[in-house]
């Protein structure tokens, strides 16, 4: 999830792209990716859970009721329903400078407050899930199960007595940072690498999350921190929205070869990221390319200037974002399946947490049915799908669980 300055810088040259997106968009409601009968019939016969969506943050910024349609966003429970999602785990998104203003434990409360009121608002449409047991429960009663992972964990404040208080509240997965080092561990984003991985706190809550049953959530971290929790944990581990370095070189924020190795000798899963910087070489560049060129123009004639203001525009009309498309996510789950087995590929969309980076194909949770097709074009079966759409996380969920019982 790209939500700190990260985002922001690439999300304030996008605002030229919207004739692109609807061209896009257009495209696919054309018949560019439309899922056949039985992609819809799969998409409804098999659990879907994908372990990142951003609703909590973004109706914490501007509140919307997804109990029913919205016009914004990725996220809406009509939309779930038609995409046959069954479990999506709702991220508990902490920026990273709450690592030093604090304030992180109140709005961690906050964002878990508004899914419990989502549940309370609309109980005939959603449950809280709190193991694989409940949301497997919840599918078969007709509820969209509401589960909960934290997106950094600066609320731990270094105390393992929050991890079991956020644990008491729902939280079933612990990203250790987010795109700054914190007191847990080195981030992928951050150059500053204070820790060379994880420190001695992050090394304590490896294992009492082990000892708990929290799932430790390896994306956004440095691979030092990667590799320090892989050798530590006893339990497998999830990469909840995190692609593939092969396609994107130089990307540490997501994972080598060499991590997906070590992830599949855990046990693990990778969830593979939708966001078009996660999946395309040149959408991963383009933020960095209009960085450079519209920062030129500033320095030339000054930020305010209608010259710059003008250049800006025209830089923008002439060089829309270069959405990735849903082939390309598809080319990220073939690669797994041949490095590591198709045991070990999930679904982290990062719905709501990309803004509009989504690939054409992909743009919301209507779309799931979508990639069933693509999937079953590519020759994979129906338990192959099944494992994908959802049954590899639930091992991984259920096994984390055995382990701390």
């Amino acid at each position: 999830m790209l939500k700190t300055t990260i985002k922001a810088s690439l999300l304030a040259v996008m605002g030229a792209c919207a004739t692109f997106y609807a061209v896009a968009q257009d495209n696919s409601a054309n018949g560019e990716y439309q899922a056949s009968e039985k992609a819809q019939q799969l998409a409804k016969k098999y659990l879907i859970a994908d372990t990142h969506i951003d609703v909590p943050y973004r109706i914490h910024n501007r509140w919307e009721d997804v109990s029913v349609a919205t016009a914004d966003g990725d996220f809406d429970y009509p939309r779930a329903v038609a995409g046959g999602l069954n479990v999506p785990f709702m991220a508990i998104y902490i920026p990273a400078e709450y690592e030093q203003t604090g304030g992180s434990i109140e709005l961690a409360h906050d964002l878990i407050d508004s899914m419990e009121a989502l549940v309370g608002r609309a109980p005939d449409k959603f449950a809280l899930a709190y193991s694989p047991a409940e949301a497997r429960e919840n599918m078969n009663n007709g509820l969209m199960s509401i589960a909960m992972g934290m997106e950094n964990g600066t609320p731990m404040e270094g105390d393992l007595a929050n991890l079991e208080m956020f644990y008491e509240r729902g939280v079933r997965y612990i990203s250790f940072a987010h795109s700054q080092t914190n007191h847990i561990s080195d981030s992928s984003y951050d150059i500053r690498k204070q820790w060379n991985g994880l420190s001695e706190f992050g090394f304590d809550l490896v294992k009492a999350c082990n000892d708990i049953g929290m799932m430790i959530d390896v994306s956004h971290i440095s691979d030092d921190a990667f590799y320090d929790v892989i050798e530590t944990t006893k339990a497998p581990v999830i990469a909840s929205h995190s692609s593939l370095r092969q396609f994107t070189p130089g990307f540490e924020r997501n994972m080598s070869d060499d991590m997906l190795k070590k992830l599949a000798e855990n046990g693990g899963v990778v969830q593979i990221n939708f966001g078009s910087s996660f999946v395309a070489q040149q959408a991963n560049r383009y933020r960095d390319m209009m960085k450079k060129r519209i920062a030129a123009v500033y320095e030339q004639f000054g930020k305010e200037s209608d010259e710059a203001k003008r250049r800006v525009a025209e830089i923008e009309a002439n060089n829309p974002y270069p959405y990735a498309t849903l082939d390309q996510v598809l080319d990220h789950i073939d690669y797994v399946k041949e490095l590591i087995g198709v045991e070990h590929i999930g679904i982290g969309s990062d719905y709501d947490g990309v803004g509009d980076s989504l690939p054409v194909g992909l743009k919301d949770v209507s779309t799931y049915p979508n990639l069933v097709q693509g999937l079953l074009e590519r020759g994979y079966s129906e338990k192959e799908i099944e494992m994908i759409l959802g049954g590899n996380f639930m091992r991984v969920w259920q096994q984390v669980e055995d382990l701390a019982k």
